[in-house]
Protein backbone atom coordinates (compact mmCIF):
# COMPACT_ATOMS: atom_id res chain seq x y z
CA UNK A 1 0.00 0.00 0.00
CA UNK A 2 0.83 3.73 -1.01
CA UNK A 3 -0.03 7.34 -0.49
CA UNK A 4 -0.46 10.67 -1.87
CA UNK A 5 0.80 13.74 -0.09
CA UNK A 6 -0.36 16.82 -1.63
CA UNK A 7 1.09 20.37 -0.28
CA UNK A 8 -1.48 23.21 -0.41
CA UNK A 9 1.56 25.90 -0.27
CA UNK A 10 -0.98 29.10 1.32
CA UNK A 11 -1.80 30.45 4.46
CA UNK A 12 -4.15 33.09 6.07
CA UNK A 13 -0.95 34.29 7.95
CA UNK A 14 2.09 33.62 8.90
CA UNK A 15 2.84 31.47 12.34
CA UNK A 16 6.17 33.17 14.29
CA UNK A 17 7.59 29.26 14.36
CA UNK A 18 6.86 27.79 11.09
CA UNK A 19 9.82 27.54 8.29
CA UNK A 20 7.42 25.49 5.79
CA UNK A 21 6.93 26.65 2.62
CA UNK A 22 3.74 28.58 1.70
CA UNK A 23 2.52 32.23 0.18
CA UNK A 24 0.26 34.60 2.09
CA UNK A 25 -0.68 35.66 -1.03
CA UNK A 26 -4.21 33.69 -2.59
CA UNK A 27 -3.57 35.19 -6.00
CA UNK A 28 -2.63 31.95 -7.54
CA UNK A 29 -4.85 29.67 -5.86
CA UNK A 30 -6.60 28.65 -8.61
CA UNK A 31 -3.79 28.26 -10.85
CA UNK A 32 -1.94 26.05 -8.58
CA UNK A 33 -4.88 23.80 -7.87
CA UNK A 34 -4.74 23.12 -11.25
CA UNK A 35 -0.90 22.54 -11.42
CA UNK A 36 -1.41 20.11 -8.63
CA UNK A 37 -3.96 18.14 -10.32
CA UNK A 38 -2.44 18.14 -13.41
CA UNK A 39 0.97 16.86 -11.86
CA UNK A 40 -0.96 14.06 -9.88
CA UNK A 41 -1.76 12.93 -13.66
CA UNK A 42 1.80 13.62 -14.45
CA UNK A 43 3.05 11.27 -12.04
CA UNK A 44 0.44 8.31 -12.40
CA UNK A 45 3.41 6.00 -13.77
CA UNK A 46 5.34 5.70 -10.76
CA UNK A 47 2.59 4.04 -9.27
CA UNK A 48 1.19 1.59 -11.86
CA UNK A 49 1.61 -1.18 -9.34
CA UNK A 50 0.55 0.27 -6.16
CA UNK A 51 -2.90 0.63 -4.12
CA UNK A 52 -2.95 4.26 -2.96
CA UNK A 53 -4.02 3.73 0.46
CA UNK A 54 -4.03 7.11 2.02
CA UNK A 55 -4.38 10.79 0.63
CA UNK A 56 -3.28 13.72 2.22
CA UNK A 57 -3.50 17.48 2.44
CA UNK A 58 -0.65 18.78 4.62
CA UNK A 59 0.34 22.50 4.13
CA UNK A 60 0.42 25.68 4.34
CA UNK A 61 -3.16 25.48 5.30
CA UNK A 62 -5.34 23.06 2.87
CA UNK A 63 -8.78 23.83 4.81
CA UNK A 64 -8.07 27.47 2.73
CA UNK A 65 -9.53 25.47 -0.16
CA UNK A 66 -12.41 25.58 -1.30
CA UNK A 67 -14.83 22.46 -0.93
CA UNK A 68 -14.80 22.12 -4.58
CA UNK A 69 -10.69 22.57 -4.70
CA UNK A 70 -10.23 19.74 -2.39
CA UNK A 71 -13.30 17.83 -4.58
CA UNK A 72 -11.04 18.23 -7.48
CA UNK A 73 -7.64 16.77 -6.10
CA UNK A 74 -9.57 13.71 -4.97
CA UNK A 75 -11.25 12.72 -8.01
CA UNK A 76 -7.58 13.35 -9.93
CA UNK A 77 -5.82 10.61 -7.92
CA UNK A 78 -9.53 8.42 -8.16
CA UNK A 79 -9.21 8.86 -11.57
CA UNK A 80 -5.28 8.13 -12.03
CA UNK A 81 -4.24 5.52 -9.75
CA UNK A 82 -5.32 2.58 -8.07
CA UNK A 83 -7.11 3.08 -4.86
CA UNK A 84 -8.05 0.97 -2.10
CA UNK A 85 -11.95 0.70 -1.19
CA UNK A 86 -11.89 2.64 1.76
CA UNK A 87 -8.33 4.90 1.70
CA UNK A 88 -7.76 7.19 4.92
CA UNK A 89 -8.08 10.81 3.42
CA UNK A 90 -6.79 13.54 5.63
CA UNK A 91 -7.65 17.39 5.30
CA UNK A 92 -5.03 19.59 7.55
CA UNK A 93 -7.24 22.17 8.97
CA UNK A 94 -7.45 25.48 10.72
CA UNK A 95 -9.82 26.34 13.68
CA UNK A 96 -10.83 29.45 12.02
CA UNK A 97 -11.90 27.65 8.91
CA UNK A 98 -14.21 25.20 10.23
CA UNK A 99 -17.21 26.70 10.75
CA UNK A 100 -20.60 24.33 11.32
CA UNK A 101 -21.51 24.75 7.66
CA UNK A 102 -18.18 24.29 6.15
CA UNK A 103 -17.22 20.94 8.39
CA UNK A 104 -20.61 19.63 7.19
CA UNK A 105 -19.53 20.21 3.27
CA UNK A 106 -16.38 18.29 4.25
CA UNK A 107 -17.88 15.15 5.77
CA UNK A 108 -20.46 15.04 3.23
CA UNK A 109 -17.34 14.04 0.99
CA UNK A 110 -14.96 11.70 0.69
CA UNK A 111 -12.67 12.99 3.55
CA UNK A 112 -12.64 11.29 6.13
CA UNK A 113 -10.26 12.41 8.59
CA UNK A 114 -9.44 15.86 10.27
CA UNK A 115 -6.53 17.38 11.38
CA UNK A 116 -6.78 20.16 13.39
CA UNK A 117 -4.41 22.51 14.41
CA UNK A 118 -5.21 23.81 17.19
CA UNK A 119 -1.92 24.11 19.15
CA UNK A 120 -2.93 25.98 22.72
CA UNK A 121 -6.41 26.74 23.75
CA UNK A 122 -5.09 29.62 25.21
CA UNK A 123 -5.23 32.91 23.85
CA UNK A 124 -1.47 34.18 25.02
CA UNK A 125 0.12 31.35 23.80
CA UNK A 126 -2.19 32.16 20.43
CA UNK A 127 -1.10 35.31 20.02
CA UNK A 128 2.17 35.03 20.78
CA UNK A 129 2.76 32.53 17.70
CA UNK A 130 0.59 34.42 15.62
CA UNK A 131 -2.14 31.70 15.27
CA UNK A 132 -4.48 33.00 12.88
CA UNK A 133 -7.80 31.40 15.11
CA UNK A 134 -8.96 32.37 19.32
CA UNK A 135 -9.35 29.95 21.55
CA UNK A 136 -13.29 30.21 21.45
CA UNK A 137 -12.86 29.02 17.82
CA UNK A 138 -10.96 26.17 18.53
CA UNK A 139 -13.12 25.29 21.08
CA UNK A 140 -16.03 25.58 18.76
CA UNK A 141 -14.60 23.46 15.90
CA UNK A 142 -14.27 20.93 17.86
CA UNK A 143 -17.50 20.77 19.23
CA UNK A 144 -19.05 21.00 15.89
CA UNK A 145 -16.18 18.26 14.05
CA UNK A 146 -16.55 15.77 16.53
CA UNK A 147 -20.51 15.50 15.24
CA UNK A 148 -20.16 14.96 11.99
CA UNK A 149 -16.35 13.04 11.88
CA UNK A 150 -15.31 10.08 13.59
CA UNK A 151 -11.66 10.47 13.19
CA UNK A 152 -10.01 13.87 14.36
CA UNK A 153 -6.58 14.75 15.40
CA UNK A 154 -5.30 17.74 17.48
CA UNK A 155 -2.13 19.47 17.25
CA UNK A 156 -1.00 20.82 20.35
CA UNK A 157 2.34 22.61 21.13
CA UNK A 158 4.29 21.99 24.61
CA UNK A 159 7.37 23.64 25.66
CA UNK A 160 6.10 27.02 25.07
CA UNK A 161 8.25 29.45 27.64
CA UNK A 162 6.66 30.50 30.73
CA UNK A 163 3.95 27.57 29.74
CA UNK A 164 3.35 26.23 33.43
CA UNK A 165 3.18 22.49 34.41
CA UNK A 166 -0.33 23.03 34.88
CA UNK A 167 -1.23 25.09 31.98
CA UNK A 168 -0.31 22.36 29.89
CA UNK A 169 -1.80 19.89 31.89
CA UNK A 170 -5.19 22.21 31.16
CA UNK A 171 -4.41 21.93 27.37
CA UNK A 172 -4.23 18.19 27.06
CA UNK A 173 -7.36 17.79 29.64
CA UNK A 174 -9.25 20.11 27.43
CA UNK A 175 -8.44 18.15 24.17
CA UNK A 176 -9.50 15.43 25.75
CA UNK A 177 -12.80 16.68 27.13
CA UNK A 178 -13.97 16.60 23.09
CA UNK A 179 -13.38 12.94 23.28
CA UNK A 180 -10.90 12.68 20.10
CA UNK A 181 -9.22 9.72 18.77
CA UNK A 182 -5.71 11.02 18.02
CA UNK A 183 -3.18 13.62 19.34
CA UNK A 184 -0.26 14.86 17.74
CA UNK A 185 1.77 17.09 20.21
CA UNK A 186 5.86 18.88 19.36
CA UNK A 187 8.11 20.66 21.33
CA UNK A 188 8.08 24.40 20.07
CA UNK A 189 11.08 24.32 18.23
CA UNK A 190 12.85 27.88 16.97
CA UNK A 191 14.08 27.62 13.14
CA UNK A 192 16.25 30.40 11.45
CA UNK A 193 14.82 32.80 9.71
CA UNK A 194 11.53 32.30 11.42
CA UNK A 195 9.78 35.64 13.31
CA UNK A 196 10.06 33.77 16.69
CA UNK A 197 13.77 33.26 16.17
CA UNK A 198 14.17 36.62 15.70
CA UNK A 199 11.96 37.84 18.76
CA UNK A 200 14.55 35.41 20.92
CA UNK A 201 17.66 36.95 19.60
CA UNK A 202 16.39 40.21 20.60
CA UNK A 203 14.87 39.61 24.19
CA UNK A 204 11.09 40.01 23.30
CA UNK A 205 10.86 36.13 23.88
CA UNK A 206 12.32 33.82 26.49
CA UNK A 207 14.60 31.04 24.53
CA UNK A 208 12.55 27.28 24.93
CA UNK A 209 13.91 25.49 27.79
CA UNK A 210 14.61 21.77 27.27
CA UNK A 211 14.08 20.82 30.75
CA UNK A 212 10.55 22.06 30.58
CA UNK A 213 9.73 20.66 27.31
CA UNK A 214 10.98 17.44 28.66
CA UNK A 215 8.81 17.85 31.74
CA UNK A 216 5.84 18.63 29.56
CA UNK A 217 6.53 15.65 27.22
CA UNK A 218 6.05 13.51 30.22
CA UNK A 219 3.27 14.98 31.10
CA UNK A 220 1.62 14.46 28.16
CA UNK A 221 2.68 10.67 28.15
CA UNK A 222 1.46 9.61 31.32
CA UNK A 223 -2.09 11.93 30.88
CA UNK A 224 -2.70 10.04 27.54
CA UNK A 225 -2.03 6.46 28.81
CA UNK A 226 -4.49 6.98 31.50
CA UNK A 227 -6.81 7.73 28.58
CA UNK A 228 -6.37 4.68 26.61
CA UNK A 229 -3.64 6.63 23.99
CA UNK A 230 -1.35 4.42 22.65
CA UNK A 231 1.95 6.48 22.24
CA UNK A 232 2.71 4.62 18.78
CA UNK A 233 5.30 7.09 17.67
CA UNK A 234 7.38 10.09 19.40
CA UNK A 235 4.79 12.69 18.68
CA UNK A 236 1.73 10.92 18.02
CA UNK A 237 -0.85 9.09 20.39
CA UNK A 238 -3.81 7.06 19.07
CA UNK A 239 -6.63 5.18 20.59
CA UNK A 240 -6.82 1.65 19.11
CA UNK A 241 -7.66 1.65 14.98
CA UNK A 242 -7.21 5.67 15.23
CA UNK A 243 -3.11 5.83 14.02
CA UNK A 244 -2.64 7.93 11.12
CA UNK A 245 -2.09 5.18 8.41
CA UNK A 246 -0.32 8.19 6.49
CA UNK A 247 1.93 8.77 8.71
CA UNK A 248 2.51 5.54 9.59
CA UNK A 249 3.28 4.30 6.18
CA UNK A 250 6.09 6.86 6.29
CA UNK A 251 7.86 5.44 9.70
CA UNK A 252 7.45 2.14 7.87
CA UNK A 253 9.09 2.93 4.73
CA UNK A 254 6.70 2.50 2.19
CA UNK A 255 6.60 4.75 -0.98
CA UNK A 256 4.43 7.96 -1.43
CA UNK A 257 3.91 10.64 -3.96
CA UNK A 258 4.65 14.16 -2.91
CA UNK A 259 2.36 16.68 -4.79
CA UNK A 260 2.89 20.53 -5.10
CA UNK A 261 6.01 23.12 -4.60
CA UNK A 262 8.26 21.36 -1.59
CA UNK A 263 6.54 17.89 -1.50
CA UNK A 264 8.77 15.39 -1.14
CA UNK A 265 8.44 12.07 -2.51
CA UNK A 266 10.46 8.30 -1.84
CA UNK A 267 10.13 5.09 -3.46
CA UNK A 268 12.09 2.54 -1.42
CA UNK A 269 15.34 3.38 -2.99
CA UNK A 270 15.45 7.09 -3.82
CA UNK A 271 14.09 10.49 -2.61
CA UNK A 272 12.62 13.55 -4.77
CA UNK A 273 11.34 16.69 -3.60
CA UNK A 274 9.81 19.57 -5.80
CA UNK A 275 11.12 22.99 -5.83
CA UNK A 276 10.05 25.08 -2.70
CA UNK A 277 8.94 28.17 -4.91
CA UNK A 278 5.07 28.70 -6.36
CA UNK A 279 6.00 30.49 -9.40
CA UNK A 280 8.71 28.55 -10.36
CA UNK A 281 6.25 25.66 -9.71
CA UNK A 282 3.53 26.87 -11.72
CA UNK A 283 6.01 27.56 -15.08
CA UNK A 284 7.49 23.92 -14.87
CA UNK A 285 4.14 22.17 -14.60
CA UNK A 286 2.55 24.04 -17.50
CA UNK A 287 5.89 23.00 -19.52
CA UNK A 288 5.15 19.45 -18.61
CA UNK A 289 8.26 18.89 -16.37
CA UNK A 290 8.25 17.75 -12.87
CA UNK A 291 10.22 20.25 -10.97
CA UNK A 292 11.94 18.12 -8.87
CA UNK A 293 15.58 16.79 -7.69
CA UNK A 294 16.47 13.12 -7.32
CA UNK A 295 18.81 11.66 -4.71
CA UNK A 296 19.61 7.74 -4.89
CA UNK A 297 19.72 6.50 -1.33
CA UNK A 298 22.51 4.63 -0.57
CA UNK A 299 22.54 1.31 1.98
CA UNK A 300 24.01 3.54 4.57
CA UNK A 301 21.48 6.23 3.52
CA UNK A 302 18.61 3.83 3.91
CA UNK A 303 19.99 2.51 6.94
CA UNK A 304 20.32 5.18 8.51
CA UNK A 305 17.09 6.60 7.67
CA UNK A 306 15.66 3.16 9.09
CA UNK A 307 17.12 3.71 12.70
CA UNK A 308 15.82 6.71 12.84
CA UNK A 309 12.20 6.16 12.25
CA UNK A 310 11.90 3.05 13.66
CA UNK A 311 13.37 4.52 17.36
CA UNK A 312 10.17 6.66 16.98
CA UNK A 313 7.86 4.12 16.82
CA UNK A 314 6.03 1.12 18.99
CA UNK A 315 7.68 -1.27 16.34
CA UNK A 316 11.59 -0.22 16.97
CA UNK A 317 14.23 -1.42 15.27
CA UNK A 318 14.40 -5.20 13.96
CA UNK A 319 17.73 -6.37 14.11
CA UNK A 320 16.75 -9.28 12.03
CA UNK A 321 16.12 -6.95 9.16
CA UNK A 322 19.11 -5.11 9.81
CA UNK A 323 21.37 -8.54 9.32
CA UNK A 324 19.55 -9.15 6.78
CA UNK A 325 18.76 -6.12 4.36
CA UNK A 326 22.28 -4.12 5.35
CA UNK A 327 24.65 -7.13 6.39
CA UNK A 328 26.47 -8.09 9.83
CA UNK A 329 28.55 -5.08 9.41
CA UNK A 330 25.88 -3.05 10.05
CA UNK A 331 24.14 -5.07 12.63
CA UNK A 332 27.39 -5.11 14.85
CA UNK A 333 27.55 -1.65 14.36
CA UNK A 334 24.33 -0.90 15.88
CA UNK A 335 24.57 -3.63 18.82
CA UNK A 336 27.75 -1.70 19.27
CA UNK A 337 26.63 1.92 19.63
CA UNK A 338 23.50 0.42 21.30
CA UNK A 339 25.25 -1.19 24.21
CA UNK A 340 25.82 2.23 26.28
CA UNK A 341 21.86 3.19 26.16
CA UNK A 342 20.87 -0.46 26.74
CA UNK A 343 23.23 0.03 30.19
CA UNK A 344 21.99 3.27 30.70
CA UNK A 345 18.01 2.01 30.40
CA UNK A 346 17.47 4.21 27.33
CA UNK A 347 17.05 1.56 25.09
CA UNK A 348 16.27 -2.18 25.47
CA UNK A 349 16.07 -5.38 23.20
CA UNK A 350 13.01 -7.86 23.34
CA UNK A 351 12.46 -10.75 20.67
CA UNK A 352 15.26 -9.01 18.92
CA UNK A 353 13.64 -5.41 18.53
CA UNK A 354 15.67 -2.76 19.73
CA UNK A 355 13.20 0.05 21.38
CA UNK A 356 13.43 2.91 23.37
CA UNK A 357 12.06 2.67 27.17
CA UNK A 358 9.82 4.99 28.66
CA UNK A 359 12.69 7.11 29.96
CA UNK A 360 14.49 6.99 26.71
CA UNK A 361 11.67 8.29 24.29
CA UNK A 362 12.19 12.02 24.57
CA UNK A 363 15.65 11.13 23.49
CA UNK A 364 15.10 8.79 20.74
CA UNK A 365 15.93 11.30 18.39
CA UNK A 366 19.73 12.36 19.47
CA UNK A 367 20.11 8.40 20.22
CA UNK A 368 19.38 7.64 16.83
CA UNK A 369 21.84 10.04 15.44
CA UNK A 370 24.64 8.18 17.65
CA UNK A 371 23.93 4.52 15.92
CA UNK A 372 23.75 6.36 12.42
CA UNK A 373 26.55 5.54 10.52
CA UNK A 374 28.22 7.88 8.55
CA UNK A 375 30.94 6.35 5.82
CA UNK A 376 30.78 2.79 5.42
CA UNK A 377 30.27 3.16 1.54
Amino acid sequence: MSGIYIHIPFCKQACHYCDFHFSTSLKKKDEMVLALAKEIEMRKSEFQDEVVETIYFGGGTPSILEISDLKLLIDAVFSNYKVAENPEITVEANPDDLSKERIIELSNNKINRLSIGIQSFFEDDLKMMNRAHNSEEAKKCLEFATQYFDNISVDLIYGIPDMSNEKWLQNIETALSFNISHISSYALTVEPKTVLYSFIQKGIIPQPDDEVAQEHFQILVDKLFENDFIHYELSNFGKENYFSKNNSSYWLGKKYIGIGPSAHSYDGEKRSWNVSNNSLYLKSISENKLPSETEILSKTDRYNEYVMTGLRTIWGISLNRIEIEFGKTYLDYINQQAAKYIEDHLLFVDENILRTTKKGKFLSDGIASDLFLLNLE
